[in-house]
């Protein structure tokens, strides 16, 4: 019996699904169980519907309880349908024909009212904390009895009106709480009164769980048992306007309490929201307020700490406060308020505020390097909408300004290259430790440094060439291969943002000619390098004329390997060791000839090499460039024998020592052929540098007119080989002039062939599309003022004519 009512609490017993009585006969015969066992079946059921607890039973019918036998049925497997949608077992539709066609029992006359007046007992006992005085068993199938004989309507509404009568005896309590007290004893006393509530609800609902799964389940409008106290809870308590806004504004205080560093009961607001939440009041009562306050509260705080604090200070606080808001979400906020909440507190102390934060402390936090702080701005603001554009335009007018107080101030001329360099690395590792390697900062910065760098024209150029040639001429030990390599490869990330490639091509290559013809180069394989990392960027073309220069080098050494074979075969072999570079004319850098008076042994020696030469290459003309010449002379000092590694100057003023004691400036002059300025230089290298192998009288660093020198028998040095002919490599003014000026005159000259090509092509074209095109094919900056001077000079030499009626317009001449 105990066994068959087990399983009638869980599945509802199948005499109440079925409203006709079960005339299919197989039921009763199924093919494994035999009459017998259908026999025992009925007479256990017979025994289970004349069990006691409230149902009276017919006369004759009784049988002591113990009399009922358990039936088991092992090892069945056989299911059968009953109806349309119930699946049972063979056995269970034996019990279920048995009970239909037995006789309903009939419910006692008084039964109903004296089983609610037990309910009712049972639920005061609970919501007033006492003890239960039936079982609750007993009051679970009391329950299930009286939903059986069709009671639910009034039993669910008499349980509702209970239930109701005692939660509006429950406001008083809050109504007359005294306004005096603090608001956190009625949050604990609201608090109190809702775990109760709780509490009570659910043992009521165990108790009315058969009520619950049945009839409620089969009404749907009808809440739950569960839904009804929350209901009730709401319309008689927290709905209440008094009581609401007292529970509110005592959590608004807490909040605001902790917030300003105060230590408060989150468990009580965790309990207390989650109420306002499951009450389904959580928005409208409290997260619209709350949100307001939040506003309020860091508006004021950002406008104060603005001015008090300075930005990495500032940003710092607001991270904190962000991070505040999160735990206060994950430890009692719904979650819902997240994003709103966050949101809020981004736009006051972030939004507001973004740039007076950027001008008040971006410049000082990237000329400080702080990569911390700039990592937490770039990721606040990356929270906030727009944010990360005005940072962008923030960080592309740093740049600007900054670089362009580098290359706008000569001054700083000599460490140009070198703080690029340095200002680039700063910022790349900015871009990409700070800035999360946004390709969109990344072309802002290149952008930026294309704008400033070209906001001088040329002199960045100048100084990039100048800075490679430091970097590769001999004797510099600052760096590795390795290292050249990567400073290699810096250079031409600052080189890609010049304009004006053709100035650096000039100077490098005058420089490259002095490295290759005077022996300064470091190292064969940088050059070579740095050429490739030159014609990969700027293409064949523009390195043409270098490789060149690399071509004739290679020539001339196989050149004087047969020049010293012819040289053993001669019958007057010279004491002279001649060396000679021969340089095709259209690679290397334009020399201004100079004709200067050498020994009669050198002259002689420049012969026989001209008969060699042109004894194997018929038609060519040689020019004889002493500019860059150089010679290693042997020396006999007091201190003992020297050799002196002294450009071709130096060697034909040391020379005249050979004849003489004293000579003055105009002598020398005279005898060497040497221009002026070029002298005095010479002069001021032997006499006044820190190899003085001559004297000077008077003593001074400049040469003058009436200055007299006299060889320094007396000179010493640690070394046996000095080399003195370091000035070869120094740029003078004259050369720096001169290149610029043949840069420009080249562009001149590119000018031309660019409109006389598009004027060929198009035969006719207006001014504004001419110019348009000739933009589109140069490749340094030129004005329009000089591409209009060119075009007036192809006019007046005929290359081209302006149309009659229309000035504006040209046609190509043939």
């Amino acid at each position: 019996s105990s066994a068959f009512r087990g399983e009638a609490a869980t599945n509802r017993p199948a005499w109440r699904r079925t409203r006709r009585p079960v005339t299919d006969q197989r039921l009763a015969r199924p093919r494994d169980v035999s009459a017998r066992m259908a026999d025992d079946i009925r007479a256990n059921v017979k025994s289970l519907a004349e069990h006691s607890n409230g149902v009276t039973r017919t006369p004759g019918t009784a049988s002591k309880t113990g009399a009922s036998r358990k039936l088991v049925i092992k090892n069945f497997k056989g299911e059968k349908t009953c109806g349309r949608r119930h699946r049972i077992t063979a056995a269970h539709c034996y019990i279920m024909h048995a009970l239909i066609i037995g006789d309903r029992p009939k419910l006692a006359d008084n039964y109903t009212e004296d089983t609610w007046l037990k309910l009712r007992d049972a639920v005061g006992a609970i919501q007033n904390s006492t003890s239960i005085k039936y079982n609750l068993e007993e009051l679970y199938q009391a329950v299930e009895n009286l939903c059986s004989y069709k009671v639910s309507p009034m039993l669910y509404k008499q349980l509702r009106q209970v239930c109701e009568e005692h939660v509006q005896a429950q406001i008083h309590q809050f109504r007359e709480y005294p306004s005096s007290l603090d608001s956190l004893s009625f949050l604990k006393r609201m608090n109190r009164c809702w775990q109760d509530h709780c509490r009570q609800t659910i043992m009521i609902r165990s108790i009315f769980l058969f009520l619950d799964r049945t009839y409620v389940l089969q009404n749907s409008l009808l809440p739950s048992i569960w839904d009804t106290g929350l209901e009730l809870f709401r319309t008689h308590i927290v709905s209440d306007s008094a009581v609401q806004s007292r529970t509110v504004d005592g959590i608004l205080e807490q909040i605001e309490r902790e917030r300003n560093g105060e230590t408060i009961d989150r468990s009580l607001l965790r309990s207390l929201l989650g109420m306002l939440a499951d009450l389904q009041v959580y928005k409208d009562s409290f997260e619209q307020r709350f949100l307001v306050e939040t506003n309020r509260l860091y508006a004021a705080e950002g406008q104060r700490l603005m001015q008090d604090r300075d930005v990495p200070e500032y940003l710092h606080h607001v991270s904190r406060r962000l991070d505040e808001e999160n735990d206060r979400v994950i430890s009692y906020l719904d979650q819902s308020t997240q994003k709103p909440l966050i949101s809020t507190v981004e736009k006051q102390l972030l939004g507001e505020h973004m740039a007076a934060i950027l001008q008040k402390g971006l410049s000082n936090l990237l000329d400080e390097n702080r990569v911390t702080e700039l990592t937490l701005l770039y990721q606040l603001f990356s929270k906030v909408k727009g944010g990360l554009p005005v940072l962008l335009q923030h960080w592309r007018e740093y740049i600007k300004s900054f670089g362009g107080e580098i290359v706008g101030t000569p001054e700083k001329d000599k460490d140009m290259v070198q703080d690029l360099l340095d200002f680039k690395d700063k910022m790349d590792n900015v871009a990409q430790r700070c800035f999360n390697r946004n390709e969109t900062f990344i072309n802002a910065m290149k952008e930026a440094f294309e704008s400033f760098i070209n906001k001088r024209p040329n002199k960045p150029a100048e100084l990039i060439a100048k800075y490679v040639d430091s970097k590769l001429r001999a004797g510099n030990k600052e760096a590795t291969e390795e290292e050249l390599e990567r400073i290699l490869d810096k250079i031409m990330i600052i080189f890609r943002f010049i304009h004006g490639k053709d100035v650096f091509e000039a100077f490098y290559k005058k420089d490259l000619a002095k490295r290759l013809l005077v022996g300064k180069s470091a190292s064969v394989d940088a050059e070579k390098s740095m050429l490739s990392k030159l014609k990969h960027e700027c293409g064949a073309a523009f390195t043409s004329k270098l490789e060149g220069m690399f071509k004739d080098m290679e020539l001339s050494k196989d050149i004087m390997i047969q020049f010293k074979q012819y040289m053993q075969n001669q019958s007057d072999p010279s004491n002279i060791d001649l060396t000679v570079n021969i340089l095709t004319m259209g690679y290397w850098p334009s020399y201004t000839p100079m004709d200067v008076h050498l020994p009669s042994e050198m002259v002689k020696l420049q012969e026989v090499f001209k008969t060699f030469y042109l004894g194997k290459h018929s038609g060519r003309k040689l020019q004889w460039q002493p500019t860059l010449g150089h010679a290693v002379l042997k020396a006999e000092f007091k201190e003992g024998k020297k050799e002196l590694q002294v450009s071709l100057f130096q060697t034909l003023v040391l020379l005249m020592f050979n004849e003489g004691e004293e000579f003055t400036v105009e002598e020398i002059r005279s005898a060497t052929g040497i221009e002026e300025g070029e002298l005095r230089r010479t002069l001021q290298s032997l006499a006044c540098g820190k190899a003085r192998v001559l004297n000077k009288n008077p003593r001074g660093k400049d040469v003058e007119d009436g200055d007299r020198f006299v060889f320094n028998g007396d000179f010493k040095h640690k070394l046996f080989r000095i080399k003195i002919n370091q000035i070869q490599m120094k740029e003078t003014v004259e050369e720096q002039v001169s290149t610029t000026e043949r840069v420009f005159q080249d562009r001149q000259y590119q000018i031309d062939a660019a409109v006389v090509r598009i004027m060929k092509m198009r035969k006719t074209l207006s001014h504004n599309l001419l110019v348009s095109e000739l933009y589109n094919q140069l490749k340094f900056p030129v004005k329009p003022g000089d591409l209009k001077k060119r075009i007036e000079s192809l006019i007046d030499r005929d290359y081209m004519e302006r149309d009659k009626e229309s000035p504006n317009q040209y046609h190509y001449v043939a």
